[in-house]
């Protein structure tokens, strides 16, 4: 199968940029020929003001890129697209060009961009669906893409015009989220029929670590939504011996240095931010990972190499997560912004030595039977070969063939 991948790279390197070569690869390590069109929003950097502003114009729809689209097809001739991101600069446009040239389009979704111009369904560090129950002007009024009224028009604009169009419902044939809760929100505003749950992967296999040294991890961005400072509240009522190391960087950084510099006992350490190897070693040798987040993630990556390494996880029981973490299973689950419940958690996985290894080893078989490449490789190959069976029907079910419950619990 040859197929064309087609990616906007963000201005702030993030898990999607780190990670969206990772599926060209894995189909060209097993023999699929592979097709590459991607742009990059640093270009936006070297444009002039006036190219600055046409960009609210263009937010919907990019000639260049539809141009570029189609000259791909014509000299590869795929058997179908797989996209990722399309903000700002490649646009849907990109759909058109695969529609006019009869090649199905498959379209992975890491985020809520479709219900929220902001992408996170997140507003002042809280959880805001206002765009999906009323409006998505809202995201313009409060300027929640990129903290602009102007780019969140823009976005906004790009989200409803295709949405009038019928993009979202007739251009693609079929939608690809980590988990089932990104499809049960996002079916809210396209076909749901359409949607397959493909969970994410990690590779290379880091192994499962030996033994631990007793302390829980925090890994991430050190931001409000993320719930570091109920992290923080929680570990403030906790015993000495209980122990603490934070990994990351963002605008709670000085903050936590500060209560670091503070706690007492030294009983939270923050480690700053780290090289990827020296994290997964700090990882081999936690307890357990805390994922304390209080908005609706994608789907965590820090969560699949905990897994691969044999780490549970205690997370808070909200959206995805809830999804991804087995309570009692491969982890714990608390209540979200709840600094009591989750320092409750942490101290029970204390108190219970031997369930948290069978936690880790749990963990460890959920990686080996969902979360590797060869798992992902199977799964999304089924899915594009249904696609491209299916597309001259005219329709596609993706609850056929025991889709969205191929990976479900």
């Amino acid at each position: 199968m040859k197929i064309l991948y087609i990616y906007n790279l963000y201005q702030q390197s993030g898990g999607e940029n780190l990670w969206f070569d990772s599926e060209p690869t894995l189909f060209r390590n097993h023999g699929h020929q592979v097709a590459v069109y991607k742009r990059d929003n640093r270009e936006i950097e070297q444009y002039s003001m006036r190219q600055k502003i046409s960009l609210f114009w263009q937010a919907a729809w990019s000639s260049r890129s539809y141009a570029e689209v189609s000259e791909i097809i014509r000299a590869e001739r795929p058997h179908l697209a797989h996209v990722y991101n399309t903000l700002a600069l490649i646009t849907p446009s990109v759909y058109y060009a695969c529609q006019q040239a009869g090649v199905p389009v498959v379209q992975t979704l890491y985020n809520y961009r479709l219900l929220c111009p902001g992408g996170s369904l997140t507003r002042d560090e809280h959880i805001c669906e206002d765009c999906l129950e009323h409006s998505l002007w809202r995201a313009v009024r409060h300027g929640c893409y990129r903290n602009s009224r102007i780019q969140s028009a823009a976005a906004a604009w790009m989200i409803y015009s295709h949405e009038r169009r019928g993009t979202w419902s007739r251009a693609i044939d079929a939608y690809l989220v980590p988990t089932e809760f990104m499809r049960k929100k996002l079916s809210r505003r396209i076909p749901a029929e359409k949607i397959f749950v493909k969970p994410n992967w990690h590779e290379p296999d880091p192994g499962p670590r030996e033994k631990h040294d007793g302390f829980g991890l925090y890994i991430g961005r050190l931001a409000l939504e993320k719930g570091v400072r109920t992290l923080l509240r929680a570990w403030s009522t906790l015993q000495e011996s209980l122990r603490l190391k934070i990994i990351g960087d963002g605008p709670l950084r000085s903050e936590i240095e500060a209560t670091a510099d503070s706690h007492p006992g030294k009983s939270l350490e923050y480690l700053g931010p780290l090289p990827h190897d020296q994290v997964i070693e700090q990882l081999k040798r936690a307890a357990f990972l805390i994922v304390p987040s209080e908005w609706y993630e994608g789907f965590p990556h820090v969560i699949l190499e905990a897994y691969a390494c044999g780490v549970p996880v205690v997370a808070s029981r909200l959206g995805t997560l809830a999804d991804i973490v087995s309570d009692h299973c491969t982890g714990l689950l608390y209540r979200p912004g709840d600094a009591a419940d989750l320092c409750a958690k942490a101290e029970w996985l204390m108190r219970h030595p031997e369930e948290t290894v069978k936690m880790g080893a749990l963990a460890r078989k959920e990686y080996e039977a969902k979360y590797t490449g060869e798992q992902n490789y199977e799964l999304l190959l089924k899915i594009y070969s249904t696609v491209v069976a299916n597309r001259q029907n005219g329709s596609l079910s993706a609850a056929q063939d025991g889709y969205p419950q191929v990976l479900g619990r």
